[in-house]
């Protein structure tokens, strides 16, 4: 009798994780990049892992693996060759907002006061 309420147990952990790692794959298909879902319409992504959850999960995983290693490897790369989402995401990060922002000061500030 212990063993039919071990197998219970079990099998509602196997779900659980189930419901677990598809929720994690929704957020993370709605948080890609369209280059990170080999161009397929997220919602196409989303109908997939709920309606074939094992299947769904794996693949999905299986895509963002290999599509965020070869971005990895691309990262040493020179920057002509990168994918734009690798590119500085900081304005104070990106060289010419940097130059724009010091032109654009030069010319609000006018020219040096006379001493």
């Amino acid at each position: 009798m212990r063993a039919g309420v071990y197998c219970d147990e079990m099998r509602n952990l196997v779900v659980l994780a189930l419901i677990g790692l598809a929720i994690y794959c929704l957020f993370d298909i709605v948080r890609s990049t369209r280059d990170e879902r080999l161009g397929i319409h997220p919602l196409l992504w989303i109908v997939f892992v709920l309606f074939v959850p094992l299947l769904g999960v794996l693949v999905w995983l299986g895509v963002r693996w290999s599509r965020r290693a070869a971005y990895a490897e691309l990262s040493d790369a020179p920057p002509a060759k990168r994918p734009e989402r690798l590119r500085s995401s900081a304005p104070d990060d990106d060289p010419d907002f940097l130059r724009r922002l010091d032109e654009e000061r030069r010319r609000n500030d006018g020219p040096p006061a006379a001493s």
